[in-house]
C-alpha cells in the first residue's frame, strides 16, 4: 500500500519560516483533517509538497514510499499521483476547460486518451458534480462563480484519478447542498480511486459529512495534536484557545 510520508518538513518563504518541522503519514483510503487558526502554515505544507517554488524546503523529506518528491519537478509529482486542489483556483483565459482537462490526462498516460474515453468520462463527472454543461466548453474558471470553480477542481480530481489528494478550503464558496454533494463525491472517491485525502477547513459541518479518519492541529507551523474526528467537534465548541494554553502549560 503507497504512503505519503512527511518528516519533520521545514519550509521558509522569502526567509521566513513557517514550517517548523512537520511529520506526517498519510496512507491510501484516509482523510486527514488539517486545522488550526489562520496564518500557521496550513495551505504552506500543501503547497510545498506539490514544489511551489515560492516555498523552499530548508530541511525533512517527503517520499511516496521509495520516491524522495522533493527531487521532483511539479509536473513529475502530478504524475506520480499527488493533486492540490487550490483555495482560489486562477482563471486562464484563451483556454478551454475541456481541453485543458484532455491535456492534463495526456500527460499522466502513456498513450491519449480516446475521445469517446474521455467525453464519456466527462460527462459522466460533470453529471455526479451537478455542473453546467456549458462550463466544460468555456475557458478555464472565466467568469465561474466561487462554487463553480471549486466544484471544477473536484472535476479535475475526478478525471486525473490522483493517489494523494490535497484540498484547500475546497468547501469555501459551496453552498448548503453543493457542501454535501462535494463531501459525499469524495467519500465516493476515496473508494473508487482508492486515494488518500488531506484537507483543509475552518469548517465542521463540512468534516462532519466526510467523517475524517484523522485530524491534526497546526500551531505556528507544528503539528501540536492529533486524534480521531471526535477533535473536529471540540474545536468547532471551545475553538482553539485551549489548545495554545495546554501548549504554554507543557512548556513551563
Amino acid at each position: 500500500m503507497k504512503e505519503l510520508k512527511i518528516t519533520d518538513l521545514h519550509v521558509e518563504i522569502e526567509g521566513k519560516e513557517i514550517l517548523k518541522g512537520v511529520t506526517l503519514n498519510i496512507k491510501k483510503n484516509e482523510i486527514h483533517a488539517i486545522m488550526g487558526p489562520n496564518g500557521n502554515g496550513k495551505s504552506t505544507l500543501l503547497s510545498a509538497i506539490m514544489g511551489h517554488p515560492r516555498y523552499i524546503v530548508t530541511q525533512g523529506s517527503i517520499f511516496i514510499d521509495d520516491v524522495d518528491v522533493l527531487e521532483l519537478e511539479v509536473d513529475e509529482r502530478s504524475k506520480l499521483g499527488l493533486f492540490l486542489g487550490m483555495q482560489y483556483p486562477q482563471e486562464v483565459p484563451g483556454v478551454n476547460n475541456a481541453d485543458f482537462l484532455k491535456s492534463a490526462m495526456n500527460a499522466h498516460r502513456e498513450t491519449p486518451v480516446g475521445l469517446f474515453e474521455f467525453v464519456t468520462d466527462l460527462e459522466k463527472n460533470i453529471d455526479k458534480l451537478k455542473m453546467k454543461e456549458d462550463l466544460a466548453h468555456r475557458f478555464l474558471n472565466e467568469g465561474f462563480s466561487g462554487g463553480e470553480k471549486k466544484r471544477n477542481e473536484i472535476l479535475q480530481m475526478l478525471m486525473l484519478k490522483p493517489q494523494f489528494v490535497r484540498l484547500d478550503e475546497i468547501d469555501s464558496g459551496l453552498d448548503i447542498d453543493a457542501l454535501a454533494l462535494v463531501a459525499n463525491v469524495l467519500k465516493e472517491s476515496l473508494e473508487t480511486m482508492n486515494c488518500g485525502l488531506m484537507i483543509v477547513s475552518h469548517y465542521e459541518r463540512f468534516f462532519e459529512l466526510i467523517k475524517p479518519t484523522h485530524t491534526h492541529i497546526m500551531i505556528d507551523g507544528k503539528i501540536v495534536m492529533s486524534s480521531d474526528a471526535s477533535l473536529v467537534t471540540k474545536i468547532d465548541q471551545e475553538g482553539y484557545d485551549w489548545i495554545e494554553e495546554h501548549l504554554k502549560e507543557a512548556s513551563q
